[in-house]
């Protein structure tokens, strides 16, 4: 079961909105997940249109009248979603358990009893650094940042890498910290000059997942709905779908470098060849005419979909190149112009993709 926590002190970056349909994207990929609102404010339980009776206030507290178990007020959502909400209650358990010995191991010794149960447990953390973060981050093996492209973000960064490492020295549990961009507009200079500073600050943190602004995020909210469930074809539900498959792909390729899922694919695959027998690899040159970009990306299923250096295209004079190595076989694959996503204009072997768009389709064949 792996327990990831979502957290990060500034508000308005995305936080439960990547929790929520992160745990959306998860389940829709056949992964039992449990979303657990630590959050006093109550967002995620309430965007989801949640019963908020009963909380984790129950399970801690020892002044409650009405004591339960975590499997008690666990509530279902949708197929492999469950949630457990929360209620401004839960934000009076830091007061209520001040000068208790062993506070910060609440959160680990309550899942325990619910091993076994899910494949993944994303909790969405309070935006501060108190008594539920601490706990959350005790319990959890990674903790995802979400970070929008404004330096406040990126110094709420730094704040929460503070208490990871003070967690690690003082508690002895060691967490992987990643960090999410979201909210980001590519359509603003100003997004592209943050994106690369985050880029050299953070590079071996960073998901290779990027999270757009996209309305149909807000306004299934407001719905009280998932965005997969909302608008399946959105920006939204693209990225966050993506986001879900990084993650999965990296447990099932546990010791490769997150931070370079792409290169390490290509590399285990070129690998598994040698080792095995298998088709030679061939490189394959990609190529877009765009002389108005300020970025391009390739992205396909022969990495995942990811969107990160080592997919990043090189300019050309008015055009944009990549060289990759691929297996004999079919392969999908779009361009990614600006944050914008389409087709290869001069390829017209194509395909609907269930999002919406059209992906374009090479197929390799092997040397002779």
């Amino acid at each position: 079961m792996k327990i990831i926590s979502i957290a990060s002190q500034k508000g308005g970056c995305g936080k439960t909105t990547t929790a929520i349909n992160l745990v959306a994207s998860l389940a829709a990929n056949g992964k039992r997940t449990l979303l657990v609102d630590l959050d006093p404010q109550a967002h995620a339980t309430l965007g989801l249109n949640r019963d908020d009776q009963n909380s984790m206030y129950n399970v801690i507290s020892k002044l409650t009248p009405r004591k339960l178990t975590i499997k008690d007020i666990i509530q279902h959502v949708e197929r492999n979603f469950d949630i457990v909400p929360s209620n401004v209650l839960v934000g009076t358990l830091e007061q209520e358990l001040a000068d208790e010995i062993g506070r910060e191991m609440k959160l680990v010794e309550i899942l325990e009893g619910i091993t076994g149960d899910y494949d993944y447990v994303i909790m969405d953390c309070p935006p501060s650094l108190g008594f539920l973060t601490v706990n959350a981050l005790r319990a959890s093996h990674e903790v995802m940042i979400p970070v929008e492209t404004s330096r406040f973000s990126v110094q709420g960064v730094d704040h929460l890498m503070d208490i990871i490492n003070l967690i690690r020295e003082r508690l002895g549990h060691n967490i992987t910290a990643r960090v999410l961009i979201t909210m980001f507009d590519s359509r603003l200079r100003h997004s592209f000059s943050m994106l690369e500073k985050i880029k050299g600050k953070f590079s071996d943190m960073l998901m290779g997942t990027i999270v757009h602004v996209n309305v149909k995020l807000k306004e299934s909210a407001v719905m009280g709905k998932t965005v997969l469930g909302y608008d399946k074809y959105c920006r939204g539900s693209k990225d966050y779908f993506s986001l879900a498959k990084e993650l999965i792909t990296f447990e099932e390729n546990r010791g490769l470098p997150m931070a370079k899922p792409a290169a390490a694919e290509f590399s285990s695959r070129m690998k598994d060849a040698v080792a095995q027998g298998m088709q030679e690899l061939v490189t394959t040159t990609f190529s877009l005419w765009a002389p108005e970009a300020k970025s391009v990306y390739l992205s396909g299923s022969f990495n995942e979909w990811a969107i990160d250096e080592a997919c990043r295209m090189t300019r050309r004079g008015d055009a944009w190149e990549l060289k990759i190595p691929l297996s004999e076989g079919q392969h999908k694959y779009q361009f990614v112009v600006d944050g914008r996503w389409q087709p290869d204009p001069v390829n017209d072997n194509r395909e609907a993709n269930g999002f919406g768009d059209m992906n374009s389709i090479l197929e390799v064949a092997a040397h002779g």
